[in-house]
């Protein structure tokens, strides 16, 4: 039995490890990225690294998460480990939802086309400004 426990153990360590090691990677590739993409706008690099930096954290915490479940699911079931589980999860939960909101502006349950609409950059002096036709499945004002 102390065999299985250690092998559950070393799972939850190898989670974190994972968890560390995927925000710590992201943040790297995405200042990678900031600097080899010199010819953007400073705003849209920013905003791209920002976005690559937010995906690199929740997927950190997704891992963070599994290892604390696998972790907690290993000991002798307790009320304090399970309600320490609980808000650990219930941050954790609440950080990625307001990151996915963040960087996606929706909700992570949302679907891409419940939102109103495409989001499309404010036209810059390189872009010619015409207008963007509704798309198809867009509702269609009612005459009367």
């Amino acid at each position: 039995m102390m065999e299985v426990h250690s092998l559950i153990s070393l799972a939850a360590q190898l989670m974190e490890w994972a968890g560390v090691g995927s925000m710590v990677l992201g943040a790297v590739l995405a200042l990678v990225v900031l600097a080899t993409r010199q010819q953007l706008p400073a705003g849209e690099a920013y905003r791209r690294f920002r976005l690559n930096l937010g995906r690199a954290i929740l997927l950190g915490l997704e891992f963070l998460v599994a290892a604390d479940i696998i972790r907690t699911v290993s000991q002798r079931p307790t009320l304090d480990g399970v309600l320490v589980l609980g808000l650990i999860v219930l941050i954790r939960t609440f950080l990625s939802f307001t990151l996915t909101v963040e960087l996606e502006g929706r909700w992570p349950w949302q679907h891409r086309k419940d939102i109103a609409g495409p989001v499309h950059p404010p036209p810059t002096s390189s872009t010619p400004q015409h207008p963007v036709p509704p798309a198809p499945d867009a509702p269609r004002p009612v005459k009367h």
